[in-house]
């Protein structure tokens, strides 16, 4: 049973919640809204993964973004790109501010995905949101070393707006394309369980390689006090590395 702690809620710094994205890995979008809120005030972004999605639809969406997020669709597009595009239209007409492409897929693909969220995202007057390439999962530790030089370049070529890889792979992603935005997922704070991330890094880690943005779930949601869970990160990343 989670224990709830005080709500007292000590000041975040400014340019740190943007940075954090809050991984909704729920099934219900009522639990969804339940965590957005408690966690509000550490996490300036929500990311919405295949589980909530395909429980909630994309109304979840929306319900995040009144909550005063921006949104993360973490679908990880990969198809044809015909399927590709047609489908990053509807999700580019949504709101939301970022959408993962899964980068194996291509270069063609991951263009197709690019092109049709700025197309959906202009028939609903909206900025179109960043189209990321996810170059390897962190669940990969068996991934040769040229994929990722080769997956970032399609990023570049196909004008995604940013990567999505692990720590340890910033610092090379930033390399070979300093503009991109670097999101990582898979992070851990000291201590706490890896489960299947097999490429963990901790939230400081990534924060010192440089990443743009921190996908923060499990260590905070399943944690029993998930609010001194949020302070304690937000704490540790406040702090002199």
């Amino acid at each position: 049973m989670n224990v709830e702690p005080s709500t007292e809620v000590p000041p975040v710094p400014a340019e740190l919640r943007p940075k954090l994205a809050l991984a909704l890995d729920v099934d219900d979008a009522v639990e969804a809204q339940r965590l957005a809120a408690q966690l509000r005030p550490w996490f300036g972004v929500a990311k919405v993964g295949l589980e909530l999605f395909s429980a909630a639809g994309p109304q979840v969406v929306q319900m995040l973004i009144d909550d005063g997020y921006k949104v993360f669709l973490d679908l990880k597009m990969a198809d044809i790109p015909t399927t590709v595009g047609r489908a990053a239209r509807v999700l580019g007409a949504l709101g939301a501010s970022y959408l993962t492409l899964h980068a194996f897929a291509g270069p063609a693909v991951l263009r197709a995905g690019v092109e049709g969220l700025a197309e959906g995202a202009d028939r609903a007057g909206l900025a179109p949101p960043a189209a990321l390439a996810v170059t390897i999962l962190t669940s990969d530790a068996d991934a040769p070393p040229h994929i990722l030089p080769k997956r970032v370049a399609a990023a570049v070529e196909a004008r995604c707006a940013g990567v999505v890889c692990a720590a340890s792979d910033v610092p090379t992603a930033r390399q070979i394309a300093p503009r991109l935005l670097t999101v990582v997922p898979g992070l851990r704070p000291p201590g706490t369980p890896v489960h299947d991330q097999l490429r963990a890094s901790t939230p400081r880690e990534a924060l010192d390689a440089g990443a743009d943005l921190l996908v923060i779930g499990r260590a905070v949601t399943a944690a029993a006090d998930r609010v001194g869970a949020a302070r304690e990160l937000v704490r540790s990343l406040s702090s002199e590395g």
